[in-house]
């Protein structure tokens, strides 16, 4: 596991950046193309807008993303698809974006597709209650598949109503559909972009525990290939002395230079 700080969100954005932009070239020079897997919300925009301006042969990169609430029209100011198309896919030439599109109907056709190769880069945000996608806590760890229909829990609503995409908690969809755990962690990197003083106490928790599902992100720890990018606000809460480790993982952290 790696840990990299930067000084504010934009520092840190332009960092990971680059970073998700070296990992996709990688993959296109191994094996012709790249599968790549995106996050959505404001604590990803910071990546995102310079991401799409990287020297990067964006038509050998097929695009997935993680979840969508369940029955949200497009047109919504909410609606990832809508978030996708407008600050990534219409902006760069893709060979494939594979959207998930909010109904239970869709599940199949794009478990088919995300499961027809190898995912060699998932940009996997953390939320305020240290969900990954939208596997709240107590996220479902056991499932084996590529997406599932889950419940919003009250922490989660709160965090989509203070960023803007709501005006009430009432007004935010009960239900969404999103990438599961077992699959994220399929993922050949995972790459969590997480600034902001409102993630504080996500970014520690999943630092400081062990593995559990009441702390969804901590499992990430595990993976061979975790990257973690901060700023300073998001890292505030972090005693260093106290971070924990999963499977005898090494940590490496990297302040800003």
């Amino acid at each position: 596991m790696k840990i990299y700080i930067s000084k504010n969100a934009e520092e840190l954005g332009k960092k990971a950046a680059r970073f998700v932009a070296d990992k996709i070239n990688e993959a296109i020079k191994d094996h012709g193309y790249a599968r790549i897997v995106l996050s959505t919300g404001a604590s990803q925009l910071t990546t995102i807008d310079p991401l799409v301006t990287m020297d990067v042969d964006w038509s050998k990169v097929e695009m997935f993303h993680l979840d969508e609430y369940v029955d949200l029209p497009e047109t919504h100011i909410a609606s990832f698809r809508k978030y996708l198309k407008e600050r990534f896919i219409n902006k760069i030439n893709l060979k494939a974006a594979h959207l998930v599109d909010g109904t239970p109907e869709g599940i199949a056709t794009l478990t088919k597709e995300l499961r027809s190769a190898p995912i060699d880069i998932g940009l996997i945000g953390i939320g305020e209650n240290a969900h990954i996608a939208f596997n709240d806590p107590p996220a479902d760890f056991d499932t084996k598949e590529a997406y599932i229909i889950v419940n919003l829990n009250d922490t989660c609503k709160k965090q989509q109503v203070r960023e803007g995409w709501f005006a009430t908690v009432d007004d935010v969809p009960k239900q969404a559909v999103s990438m599961t755990v077992y699959q994220i962690l399929k993922c050949k990197s995972i790459v969590s972009i997480v600034p902001y003083g409102v993630k504080a106490d996500a970014v520690a928790k999943t630092l400081h525990n062990e593995v559990t599902n009441e702390i969804p992100a901590t499992i990430m720890k595990g993976h061979d290939d975790f990257t973690l990018f901060v700023d300073e606000d998001s890292y505030s809460k972090v005693d260093v002395s106290k971070i924990v480790t999963v499977n005898n993982k090494s940590i490496t952290i990297i302040p800003e230079d």
